[in-house]
C-alpha cells in the first residue's frame, strides 16, 4: 500500500486589495442589518480628531461604490499582457472592462467597486452566485498606467489564479479585512457565497467593535463620564497593553488561516485565527520577509516587541501615518549620540544611507509595486547572505559590491564576532539536514527568544526524523505560555503512537485557546472513542465540532479541501475523502499535493488505473517533480509490470536521486533477477545513506543469495549491533561467520 501523504497546511497567497471610500449601508446583495452597528459619522461629534484622521485614510478607502469620484484608472484605453487583452470603457456613469472570461471568451464587465488608491487601485467586477472578482489588471496610481498583477505568468482561465477563480475572489482572498463586520456566507454544497457586511470599509467599528450601544450609553442626558469604562462597551482602547493591541491588529495584518464563521473580538488573536510560522516557503531562511506575509510574524520577531513597543508608538493608528519622519521616529527610544551618527552607521549625516530603516528595515515590493518594509529591525547580516543566499540591507544598496565584501566592512566597522541570533538556527534548519536538530530542540525551549522563533523551530523538527528523546523535549513545549509554541508542538504531535498521544495531547482539549484545542482535536480524531479517556470525551466533543467549523470556513478554499480529505481519511471516512479532493482539484487543477493524495486513496481502495492516471497528470503538470515518477514506479511494481516499474523509478532518480528510490528500484531489479544492477542500485543508495537499514538488509539478502557472505559481512554486522534483540539479523550474522 502506497504511504499517504502526511497532514499539511496549505496556504494560499492572499491577493491584498488595498483600501476605497464612502461608508454606506445600502449596497445590494452585500449588507447585513446589524442593529450593534452605527457607522463611522456617529463617532465624528466627540471623537472628531480621531475621525478626520481615520478619513481618507487607507482604511477609509477600503472599498468604495464605482463611481467618477472613487475610480482612478483610465477607462479609455486597452491594455495587453501576456496575450489578453482589457478594452476599458465607460457608458454613462457606469464602467466596463471587456476582456478574457472563465470559458476563455471576451465579454464586457461591469465595474461595481474599487479597490485602493494608492499606489494601486484594482477592481471588482460582480458574478453569479454571489462572487465578486478582482480584476488581474490594476492601475498604478503613482505612473497613472495600467499593469498586469502577474506580468510573467500565462494563466489559463481554469487555473486558481486566473481573475474569474479563487485567487482574485473577494469573497475568499479579501472581504475578512476590507470591510466591516464580514460574513463570508459560503454554501459549500451549491459553490456560491452570500456575502455580508455591515459598513463597506474598514471603519471604526472594524477596529473598536459594534458602538452602537456606546453611542446610546455616551448621548444619554444621564451620561458620567468619571465612572463610565468605554472597555465595557469597546475594543483596542488606548490603555490596551503592547501584546494584546499587536495582536488586535494582526487579525488583518497577519498571514494567518481563519477558524471561526466571523470575527466578533471576543477572545484573543489565536482564537479566531492561526498565524504562519517563519516558513521557509513565506521568509527567507532566517525570517526575513519574501513572499506576502503583513508585518505581525516579522514583527513579533523583533526586540521592539520584546521591549512591548507597539503599532501606535510608531503610527498613528487612526491616519496609519508615521507620527515622525525620518530618524526621529526611532530617536524616540534610541539615544541619537550613540545611534543617529557616523560612529554608528558609518554613513554620511542627513543622507538616505544614514536613515536607521534603511539598514534595519529593507523590503520587497509586492502586488507589482506596492514596496512594505520588513518590522523585524534586525541587524545586517551578509555573512548569512554567503552561506544561505539570504538578503541583507548592505548589498540591497551596494548592488555593486558582493556579500564578502559587505562582511568584511562589518567585521572592519563592528568587529570579527556577531552575537548569536536564533536566525542562525533557523537558516540551518532551511536545509533540513539532521544537524539542525539539536539546535531546534534547544531553540524551540527557549523562552528569551521569540515565541514565533520557537513555533518555526517546531515546524522545522516536524520534518525531520525524531528520536523518543526528541519527541519529550517537543512534548514540553506543550505546557508553553505561549499560544502559538503550544499550538505547533500540538500539531508536530500529532502522529505519536495513540497511547502516548492520548496521555499527552488530551489536556490541550480544555486549552483556553480555540487554535490549541482544535489542533488536539484533529490530532485525536483518529483515536476510537472507547480509548479516550472518559475525563476528556466532552471537550473532545466540543474541539471537533470546533475543527470541524474551521474546516467548513475554508471550504472555499483548495488547501481547505485539501485539509477535509486528509481528515476523512484519517477518520475513516474515504467516500468524504474522495469527494474533498475532488472538489479540491475543481477549485485548483494544478493542486497536485490533493491529487497525489486522491491517487494513494484509489490505491488503498484497489483502483490502481484512476491512480496511475492522476500520476501521469500530475507529470505532465509538474515534469521535474521526482516524487510522482517514484509513486508511479510502486504502482506499477503493485501491478507486476516490473519494467514500467524500473523505467519511472529510474526517471525519479534523475530529479531526485533519494535512497528510498535506490531501494525499491533495486528490488525491482532482484525480481527481474539482474543481480548486477540490484547491486548497483542498492550500493547508490548507500552512498547516500550510509546507515540506512532497508538497504543494508536488502543488500545483504542479495548477498546472501549470490553466496557472497564475505560482502553481507559488514552490512550485518552494522545491522546486529543496532538491533541486538533481532533475533533474525543474529541469526543470519551466525551463519555467515560460520561460514567463513
Amino acid at each position: 500500500m502506497l504511504f499517504l501523504i502526511a497532514f499539511v497546511e496549505v496556504i494560499y497567497i492572499f491577493q491584498g486589495c488595498d483600501s476605497s471610500k464612502e461608508a454606506t449601508t445600502d449596497q445590494a446583495n452585500t449588507v447585513l442589518t446589524d442593529a450593534d452597528y452605527a457607522g463611522s459619522e456617529s463617532c465624528q461629534s466627540c471623537h472628531e480628531k480621531e475621525y478626520n484622521d481615520w478619513k481618507s485614510s487607507h482604511h477609509d478607502l477600503a472599498m468604495m461604490k464605482a463611481s467618477e469620484a472613487s475610480v482612478k484608472g483610465d477607462f479609455n484605453t486597452t491594455f495587453t499582457s501576456q496575450g489578453v487583452t482589457n478594452t476599458f470603457f465607460k457608458e454613462g456613469d457606469q464602467f466596463f472592462v471587456n476582456t478574457e472570461g472563465p470559458d476563455g471568451v471576451y465579454q464586457d464587465y461591469e465595474i461595481v467597486y474599487t479597490f485602493g488608491v494608492t499606489p494601486l487601485q484594482q477592481y471588482l467586477v460582480q458574478f453569479p452566485g454571489g462572487r465578486i472578482q478582482c480584476l488581474r489588471t490594476a492601475w498604478d496610481t503613482e505612473k497613472n498606467q495600467w499593469f498586469d498583477l502577474y506580468p510573467k505568468e500565462v494563466i489559463a482561465p481554469e487555473e486558481w489564479l486566473h481573475w474569474t477563480k479563487g485567487g482574485l475572489n473577494w469573497n475568499t482572498m479579501c472581504s475578512d479585512c476590507h470591510s466591516t463586520n464580514v460574513h463570508k456566507n459560503f454554501d459549500e454544497s451549491t459553490g456560491t457565497f452570500n456575502t455580508t457586511f455591515s459598513i463597506i470599509n474598514v471603519s471604526c467599528e472594524s477596529c473598536h467593535g459594534p458602538a452602537k450601544e456606546h453611542v446610546r450609553k455616551t448621548s444619554s442626558p444621564k451620561f458620567d463620564s468619571t465612572t463610565y469604562d468605554p472597555d465595557v462597551h469597546l475594543y483596542l482602547a488606548s490603555a490596551i497593553s503592547s501584546h494584546e493591541q499587536v495582536d488586535q491588529c494582526a487579525r488583518c495584518h497577519s498571514r494567518r488561516v481563519q477558524h471561526t464563521n466571523a470575527f466578533n473580538h471576543q477572545g484573543e488573536f489565536m482564537d479566531h485565527y492561526t498565524p504562519e510560522v517563519l516558513r521557509d516557503d513565506l521568509y527567507y531562511p532566517d525570517g526575513q520577509i519574501l513572499e506576502e506575509v503583513y508585518v505581525y510574524g516579522s514583527f513579533v520577531q523583533s526586540k521592539m516587541y520584546k521591549m512591548n513597543v507597539k503599532c501606535s508608538d510608531c503610527h498613528n493608528p487612526h491616519s496609519l501615518e508615521l507620527k515622525f519622519s525620518g530618524n526621529t521616529l526611532c530617536n524616540q527610544c534610541h539615544v541619537p549620540a550613540v545611534y543617529d551618527t557616523p560612529k554608528h552607521h558609518f554613513h554620511p549625516i542627513n543622507t538616505a544611507s544614514s536613515q536607521c530603516i534603511n539598514c534595519h528595515m529593507p523590503g520587497r515590493t509586492y502586488m507589482g509595486n506596492d514596496f512594505r518594509r520588513d518590522h523585524s529591525f534586525r541587524v545586517p547580516r551578509p555573512d548569512l547572505s554567503i552561506a544561505y543566499a539570504t538578503p541583507n540591507a548592505c548589498n540591497q544598496c551596494h548592488e555593486d559590491k558582493s556579500n564578502q565584501w559587505a562582511t568584511d566592512k562589518v567585521k572592519e566597522w563592528y568587529g570579527p564576532e556577531r552575537k548569536t541570533h536564533y536566525s542562525e538556527i533557523l537558516a540551518l534548519a532551511s536545509s533540513r539536514d539532521p544537524s539542525s536538530i539539536e539546535p531546534l530542540i534547544q531553540l524551540s525551549g527557549d523562552t528569551t527568544q521569540p515565541a514565533i522563533a520557537r513555533a518555526t523551530a517546531i515546524w522545522y523538527l516536524d520534518q525531520q526524523p525524531l528520536t523518543q528523546e526528541h519527541i519529550n523535549d517537543i512534548a514540553k513545549s506543550l505546557k508553553s505560555r505561549e499560544n502559538i509554541v503550544r499550538y505547533r508542538a500540538t500539531t508536530t504531535l500529532n502522529d505519536l503512537p495513540e497511547d502516548q498521544k492520548i496521555r499527552r495531547l488530551s489536556p490541550l482539549l480544555k486549552d483556553e485557546i480555540r487554535s490549541v484545542r482544535i489542533a488536539a482535536a484533529y490530532a485525536l480524531s483518529d483515536v476510537p472513542g472507547d480509548h479516550m479517556l472518559p475525563s476528556f470525551r466532552e471537550d473532545f466533543n466540543q474541539a471537533i465540532q470546533e475543527f470541524e467549523t474551521s474546516l467548513a470556513m475554508r471550504a472555499d478554499f483548495p488547501g481547505g479541501q485539501f485539509e477535509k480529505g486528509i481528515y476523512y481519511e484519517r477518520t475513516g471516512q474515504l467516500d468524504s475523502a474522495e469527494l474533498a479532493y475532488q472538489k479540491a482539484l475543481e477549485l485548483d487543477g494544478y493542486l497536485n499535493m490533493a491529487r497525489s493524495n486522491l491517487a494513494h486513496l484509489y490505491n488503498r481502495r484497489g483502483n490502481n488505473d484512476k491512480a496511475i492516471d492522476l500520476f501521469k497528470t500530475i507529470i505532465e503538470q509538474e515534469p521535474n517533480y521526482g516524487m510522482a515518477y517514484y509513486s508511479l514506479g510502486l504502482l506499477y511494481a503493485e501491478e507486476g509490470e516490473l519494467e514500467m516499474t524500473i523505467k519511472y523509478l529510474a526517471e525519479a532518480i534523475e530529479r531526485d536521486a533519494n535512497p528510498r528510490v535506490y531501494y525499491n528500484l533495486g528490488l525491482a531489479y532482484q525480481q527481474l533477477e539482474d543481480s548486477d544492477k540490484a547491486e548497483e542500485s542498492f550500493l547508490k543508495g548507500l552512498e547516500l545513506a550510509p546507515k540506512d537499514d532497508n538497504l543494508m538488509y536488502a543488500v545483504s539478502i542479495l548477498y546472501l543469495q549470490q553466496e557472497q557472505p564475505k560482502k553481507a559481512k559488514p552490512y550485518l554486522e552494522k545491522l546486529a549491533a543496532k538491533y541486538p534483540g533481532n533475533a533474525q539479523i543474529q541469526q543470519m550474522l551466525g551463519r555467515v561467520i560460520q561460514g567463513l
